[in-house]
């Protein structure tokens, strides 16, 4: 039975949860979602989700928990690992300048540079329908300040883009996603972060 870790220390945790549970009865596949808050939950799971929400936020109780090289760890070790809105942020190599005024530390987990909140404020959040490589039919993304993409290493692969913007990239067992996949009533992304899952 796969065990799917949700990093549980702010945002849109109950999202994600709802989201894998329906992308495990796509799939007919026995699974548990966990949420994780400390290290001790960390050695319990089969890959982990680090949410949208707040990047400072998220970093800084990250760094309380001293949880930065155990998700390293995770990712060296061949864990999938999916990061979305802030997530993606938290799990790029490079920031831009807000990221360094605001003293964000990254995971560095993904040879990619982004740029915070460059789809614009709360209030300009939108839907877009996104073509994504590897899903037949379009998928209704949503957008809440989310980050660019703005550059990927040769390791780093685009799987969607918005007017030519990356906003989906993979990396071997990891997964960044500038949109919230969790907050649309489509569990297909979720369906293919578990089929990487399954090939680990």
């Amino acid at each position: 039975m796969i065990k799917v870790g949700v990093l549980s220390l702010q945002g849109a945790v109950p999202e994600h949860v709802l989201a894998i549970r329906n992308a495990l009865k796509m799939k007919n596949q026995e699974g548990e979602v966990l949420q994780v808050r400390d290290n001790s939950d960390l050695t319990e799971i089969d890959c982990l989700i680090i949410p949208g929400g707040e990047s400072t936020t998220i970093g800084k109780l990250l760094k309380r928990f001293d949880m930065y090289e155990p998700i390293r760890d995770l990712a060296s070790a061949g864990i999938p690992i999916m990061g979305t809105c802030a997530g993606c942020i938290l799990m790029a190599k490079e920031g831009d300048l807000d990221v360094k005024r605001t003293r964000t530390e990254l995971l560095g987990l993904m040879d990619m540079r982004v740029s915070r909140n460059s789809f614009g404020r709360q209030k300009e959040s939108f839907e877009s329908s996104l073509k994504i490589e590897g899903l037949d039919e379009e998928f209704p993304a949503v957008f809440i300040r989310g980050p660019i993409i703005e550059e990927v290493g040769r390791g780093c692969i685009p799987l969607a883009e918005i007017d030519g913007t990356k906003v989906m990239v993979k990396q071997d067992n990891l997964l960044a996603l500038s949109f919230h996949p969790e907050l649309s009533r489509d569990a297909r992304v979720h369906r293919m972060f578990l089929d990487m899952v399954s090939k680990t």
